[in-house]
């Protein structure tokens, strides 16, 4: 099971854009934006001539599209993706988009997400003759798409997306359209923006700002849109259900100068960090932020307390990806060379460290021990999420149920594993007021299923066993 500093793995990211003559550079740029979503593929498609090529490969963005490889990739319309393997696992055939060439056509899919029920479906379109050349459950798209009865490519493409259960942001380009679909709950973030005619479609709103789009709105659950040369149109596949964004977007995964559904994943962040101060106020010399998605709700925490922030870790940017280490060992030095404490600004101080969330519990422990070993003389750590203690069947990789630590241990339990002197996880109320969510409003508008085990669609009996037995 990879593990990298955080405990938690990104998802994936999507980009594309329709009708701009400088469409795959557009795409790079926006993935270079997104690639925090994941770092082990990427691949981008171009539709130029009515042809669609693609090229794809194991690694960062820029270590695959060189100036070389983009040369080749030229055309007015395009799709990218950056890949962190949850379902189906990693290697190049699982990189995307996938790329699908018949007689009667082209068709290329990029996909946030997981579904729930894709070896349910993979099992019945075998039986029916399809034959799967990756293990990926994106491919289940193109083989209900390719295997619907209605004459036209919207009707197929609908007909295929009210057969999936699960998350999903998917993008499929043909040689004449792009088509944007948004599951019923909308439970990955997706949004439109333009730049002059020409429409582009993001995981995430930071990708508009460095391609100079303008945000137009996000996409609605259920929702499909058409972008081709004649404009863009909407339709729906899905009645929208009950509306569920994942809480960890603002939490952990998103960039803090991104936007979902109007709010800011930064402000988001800080209020988090306010709310907890509230929860758990503590008496410290000093509050910091364990980098860099902690950082937004350290700096809350302190403004609601008066507790100075300080930089009391620092990030070493120049380390290779440490999430590929084979063994636990490996895995804590590789925390050791991504993060140092400052000694000048912890050394004989009360530490209040805040970080997003505790997974595994291993990379907590390790960095509370460096803050002692450079003198902190107490480590409070205050978490601005609940404690995960159930998998994500959503495109987030928090592991099986046995290596959440809080699935099964108290939080004093974990305290005394991580070596902290007071240890204190934001309540899932206070999460939903710090959204701006009365008590009387629940959980509405968010999905809580990794924190309190209620998930917003149905989950299928081959998925569970995966989660719980590996």
């Amino acid at each position: 099971m990879p593990a990298e500093i955080k405990g938690l793995n990104e998802e994936c990211g999507v980009f594309g854009v329709w009708g701009h003559p400088d469409a795959a550079q557009l795409t790079y740029y926006g993935l270079h934006s997104l690639q925090h979503r994941g770092q082990e593929g990427t691949g981008i498609v171009v539709s130029n001539e009515n042809k669609l090529k693609g090229i794809k490969g194991e690694g960062l963005v820029s270590e695959i599209f060189t100036e070389r490889v983009m040369s080749e990739l030229t055309g007015t319309s395009a799709i990218g993706h950056v890949r962190y393997a949850t379902a189906g696992g990693g290697g190049y055939e699982n990189v995307q988009p996938l790329l699908f060439h018949s007689q009667s056509g082209s068709l290329a899919l990029a996909h946030n997400g997981n579904l729930v029920n894709a070896n349910s479906l993979k099992h019945q379109l075998e039986t029916q003759g399809s034959i799967f050349q990756t293990s990926s459950d994106t491919e289940v798209l193109a083989h209900l798409i390719r295997k619907s009865g209605f004459p036209n490519m919207n009707d197929r493409v609908k007909n295929a997306l009210s057969m999936l259960k699960g998350a999903y942001a998917f993008l499929i380009m043909t040689e004449t359209e792009l088509m944007v679909a948004l599951d019923p709950h909308g439970l990955r973030p997706l949004s439109l923006g333009c730049i002059g005619s020409a429409y582009v479609v993001a995981s995430e709103t930071c990708a508009f700002d460095l391609v100079g789009a303008e945000y137009i709105r996000d996409i609605a659950p259920g929702e499909l849109l058409i972008i081709n040369d004649k404009g863009i149109t909407s339709e729906r596949f899905s009645v929208s259900s009950t509306k569920a964004i994942c809480t960890m977007e603002y939490v952990y995964f998103s960039r803090p100068d991104s936007n979902i559904h109007g709010i800011n994943v930064h402000t988001a962040r800080k209020s988090l960090g306010k709310r907890l101060a509230f929860e758990a106020p503590i008496e410290a010399d000093v509050v910091t932020g364990v980098p860099d998605s902690s950082i937004s709700a350290a700096i809350g925490y302190a403004e609601a307390t008066g507790i100075p922030y300080e930089l009391g870790l620092i990030k070493n940017r120049y380390v290779g990806r440490t999430f590929i280490q084979p063994s636990q060992a490996l895995r804590e030095q590789g925390v050791k060379m991504k993060l140092s404490p400052v000694r000048g600004v912890v050394e004989g101080k009360r530490v209040i460290m805040v970080d997003d969330s505790i997974v595994r519990g291993t990379t907590s422990r390790r960095i509370v021990s460096m803050l002692k070993e450079a003198g902190a003389t107490e480590v409070h750590v205050v978490i601005s999420s609940p404690p995960i203690k159930n998998p994500c069947f959503y495109g987030i990789d928090t592991s099986s149920k046995g290596e959440l630590i809080a699935a099964d241990k108290s939080v004093e339990e974990i305290r005394v594993l991580i070596g902290a002197d007071s240890l204190t996880f934001l309540s899932v109320d206070g999460m939903m007021k710090a959204f701006g969510q009365s008590e009387a409003d629940g959980s509405n508008g968010y999905c809580l299923g990794c924190f309190t085990g209620n998930y917003p669609t149905e989950i299928y009996p081959d998925t569970l066993q995966y989660y719980y037995q590996r």
